[in-house]
């Protein structure tokens, strides 16, 4: 009853023209805008005490308790996992299996089917980069080569959760074993920002997928893909040498 009567009151306060409504809204208005005094020395100092202790709480949380806690999720026991920004999110049944040298941001999220008796299984290779709000769906098997980065908002669907009849999806039906495919990053892949990738995908080694391109097909190796559906723009292979 509280909550209606404050509400009910704000909506008066902006809606009606009467005196009290309007000095109320006046005063609010004047309350809204008022600013601290700008002393540079001083706000200088408390933003530098701000950022220093910010990172520290951060750092001393990834340490003792964000790691251990995801690396226990995991198959095996990698070097130098860098979770920045907190835990990501692991949802369903699955086997990961993650190199050295990974950083991986909190705002990432893993799913495994649920559906079927095979575990799906994420392998990760040494020295990744996964961006913000990233998410990897496993319907059976996702691997990710050495030396890949992907940028935030990514996408890799290995299965789409529901499937395409419609009487199905209503009844709450999972996705069918023929929606569901493997994905393959090979070595040096980079995904820019907001790739999504489709079941039975595999991307060549050195390949780079410009940003909100969603790849349908295979893309070979040391080539630079882009649109939707993605498709070969020109061959960075020459500029890859280094790597052969």
């Amino acid at each position: 009853m509280i909550t209606f009567n404050l509400n009910h009151a704000k909506q008066w306060a902006k809606t009606s023209d009467s005196f009290v409504a309007l000095l109320i809204k006046t005063l609010w208005f004047k309350i809204k805008a008022i600013e601290m005094p700008n002393i540079p020395v001083v706000f200088k100092l408390l933003y530098f005490i701000h950022i220093i202790l910010k990172q520290t709480i951060s750092d001393v949380l990834r340490i003792i308790y964000y790691t251990p806690i995801f690396k226990s999720r995991l198959k095996n026991n990698p070097k130098q996992l860098y979770l920045y920004g907190g835990l990501p999110v692991v949802i369903g049944s699955l086997d990961i299996i993650m190199g050295n040298k990974v950083r991986l941001a909190a705002m990432t999220t893993i799913s495994g089917r649920a559906v079927g008796q095979d575990i799906p299984k994420l392998i990760i290779g040494d020295n990744v980069g996964i961006g913000w709000r990233t998410s990897i769906s496993v319907g059976k098997t996702i691997t990710i080569g050495n030396n890949v980065r992907i940028a935030g908002d990514c996408y890799l669907a290995g299965y789409p959760g529901h499937p395409v009849n419609a009487k199905l999806r209503a009844l709450g039906k999972p996705d069918e074993d023929t929606q569901v495919g493997d994905i393959t990053l090979e070595d040096d892949v980079w995904l820019a920002t907001g790739v999504k990738i489709m079941p039975g995908v595999t991307i060549g080694r050195g390949t780079i997928v410009a940003a909100g391109s969603v790849v349908t097909k295979d893309l070979p190796n040391f080539v630079l893909a882009a649109g939707v559906p993605a498709r070969v723009i020109k061959s960075i292979e020459g500029e890859n040498h280094d790597l052969l």
